[in-house]
């Protein structure tokens, strides 16, 4: 490694009892504090300067969201007319006008599906009422006399007098 023998500020000779990673090669003990500080801020200030400039493009750069808009209601309405548009492009425009009814029944529930409509007060409700595996009746609230998705087909341990719920 180069070692010079003279200062490069002052031209002083330079005399040292042993090289350090953090001693100066080029200058002397007495210039030496002066340049150690511009050689440690410079740096610093350069990489502060090239992160900043990095994070504002790199900001600028990156799409905005959407603004969030909630609304209720909505969510069935968007339901209603993507189902219609997606029976439109799938059907040809004469057959659109003969196998549509004129008073569909509305789509229910987020997903659009009929399974989630209301309750009709005239309508029996009851409880599934099939094995589980733990041995006791299923309690899921079904519609009409019957089992819940889960225990389709299987028999009801308990009599149907006990399966119709009361409200």
């Amino acid at each position: 490694m180069y070692k010079p023998n003279f200062c490069a500020e002052c031209g002083a000779r330079i005399e040292r009892s042993r090289w350090r990673l953090w001693t100066s090669r080029r200058h002397c003990s007495d210039c030496e504090p002066r340049f150690r500080n511009a050689q440690i801020r410079f740096p610093l200030v350069a990489g502060a300067v090239l992160l900043a400039i990095g994070l504002v493009i790199g900001r600028a750069a990156r799409p905005s969201p959407p603004p969030l808009l909630v609304e209720r209601g909505e969510l069935q309405s968007v339901a209603l007319h993507s189902d219609k548009a997606a029976q439109r492009t799938s059907r040809s425009g004469s057959e659109v006008n003969a196998a549509s009814p004129p008073n569909a029944e509305p789509a229910y529930g987020p997903d659009g599906t009929s399974n989630e409509r209301p309750t009709d007060p005239a309508e029996t409700i009851s409880i599934c009422g099939a094995r589980t595996q733990k041995g006791t009746p299923c309690l899921r609230r079904v519609r009409g006399t019957g089992r819940c998705w889960q225990h389709k087909g299987l028999p009801a341990m308990l009599p149907p007098a006990k399966l119709i719920v009361q409200e």
